[in-house]
């Protein structure tokens, strides 16, 4: 069993999750988050830790964002957009239980680095940014690391912020 109280957008997010693992969930039904949630959330924060596990869309950022802010040392996990994506559908729903325990391995809790060892030139240079195949190339290279697909800022952050090492992101640029 999974100690932390992993946090999902929606009731089938919730059901996806509970066939992968054996877990509490708690659901945050969207962006419009009620007080008797945020107080759920805060409470399980607290006790034993979250992970935020919303999915890989803009709603699913945006609502990781208001998480983070509130709960900055939650934990992480991210499904690929490929692993989530059913008939034209994005979510954590989606996903195998096969994903779901694969992304669950791959936990990372942000943490403000001491100095970036990742920059925008990188990017450029390892063709994750700014050309023809870079958003898959990102998406393959955050599904290897654990930090989800990003557009070239958001991947540059988590690069940074997530503890990504030169090793780790050098091994995963070698899988690709």
């Amino acid at each position: 069993m999974i100690k932390e109280v992993i946090v999902v957008e929606g009731k089938d997010d919730e059901a996806a999750v509970k066939r992968a693992v054996d877990a509490q969930i708690l659901i945050t039904h969207g962006f419009g988050i009620s007080s008797k949630t945020w107080k759920k959330i805060e409470e399980a924060y607290r006790r034993c830790g979250i992970i935020i596990f919303t999915d890989p869309d803009h709603a699913g950022e945006n609502i990781r964002r208001k998480l983070t802010e509130r709960f900055p040392e939650a934990k992480h996990a991210f499904i690929s957009r490929e692993a989530g994506t059913k008939d034209d559908d994005i979510g954590v729903e989606n996903a195998s239980p096969e994903a779901i325990r694969k992304a669950l391995e791959k936990v990372r809790t942000e943490q403000p680095p001491k100095e970036d060892l990742f920059s925008m030139a990188d990017m450029v240079e390892l063709g994750l940014s700014a050309g023809e195949g870079a958003g898959d190339r990102r998406g393959r290279l955050g599904e290897i690391l654990g930090i989800g697909y990003g557009n070239t800022r958001t991947f540059l952050k988590r690069l940074n912020h997530y503890g990504v090492t030169e090793e780790e992101f050098a091994e995963a640029l070698k899988k690709l």
